[in-house]
């Protein structure tokens, strides 16, 4: 401050002469002027530094942002690139199942056709029972809604069904023709092998004839023992071995 005085007080001297009284005014204004300046210019300063300070502050936040968006933008893209190798996996797949599925479906679709024509030129036994699971498992298969795996289930429980009669003897009573006539009777399946029939009287037995396919009418003679199998069958009686008419087992 002295400094600035002094300057001023040469600054005057050099201008010409002055009376005191001026002078001093002059002095006095210029200094006090002076120091104003110096004043306003101080705290332009101190203003600028501070702004500056906040400035620096925040770019090195901006910076740091910066950085931290960059990491995580580099984040972001390789999970979006795993995303995608994702995505195109799974489309692969779904289509690969699609076509799968329909391979599937043209395959059950072909076991189906053929267990039914299997069954059409099988031995004659519940008929209306296995003519119904085979319809029901037909309209199964033939529905959108329900997928392959759980087709291919229902399917393979009907098979085992089939097979299973291969292995089982039972006694059921069904309505059948011989030579024309309907004549209900009770039923002795064998298996696949043979099937017999007697009538509830007893009077009259016969059996299935694979090789003309027709039900037929056996000799009284065979009555004794067709009556003790299906005793057997229907577990009223001990398993003993007897001699029964099988005739051509295929045709």
């Amino acid at each position: 401050m002295m400094k600035i005085a002094l300057a001023v007080l040469m600054m005057l001297i050099a201008a010409g002469p002055v009376t005191a009284q001026s002078g001093a005014e002059e002095i006095k204004d210029t200094v006090n002027e002076t120091v104003e300046i110096q004043k306003n210019t101080q705290q332009q300063q101190d203003d600028w530094a501070q702004e500056k300070s906040e400035l620096v502050a925040r770019f090195r936040t901006a910076q740091a942002n910066v950085e931290y968006l960059t990491e995580r933008k580099t984040l972001e893209t390789e999970k979006s690139e795993a995303l995608d190798q994702r995505i195109a996996e799974m489309r692969r797949r779904l289509n690969e199942s699609k076509r799968l599925e329909d391979t599937v479906q043209d395959t059950l679709n072909t076991v189906l056709s053929r267990l039914e024509m299997w069954v059409a030129r099988d031995i004659p036994f519940l008929a209306e029972e296995r003519s119904a699971r085979l319809s029901t498992l037909r309209e199964e298969i033939a529905r959108p809604d329900v997928d392959s795996a759980e087709k291919l289930r229902r399917l393979l429980e009907v098979l085992q069904v089939e097979a299973n009669y291969g292995t089982t003897v039972e006694v059921y009573q069904d309505e059948i023709k011989v030579d024309s006539d309907p004549i209900f009777v009770d039923i002795l399946r064998l298996g696949r092998i043979a099937i017999f029939w007697r009538t509830p009287d007893g009077k009259r037995v016969g059996a299935y004839d694979h090789g003309s396919g027709q039900w037929i009418e056996l000799p009284n003679k065979y009555n004794r023992n067709i009556m003790r199998a299906m005793e057997m069958a229907s577990r009223m009686r001990p398993v003993e071995l007897i001699d029964m008419p099988l005739g051509r087992i295929a045709p």
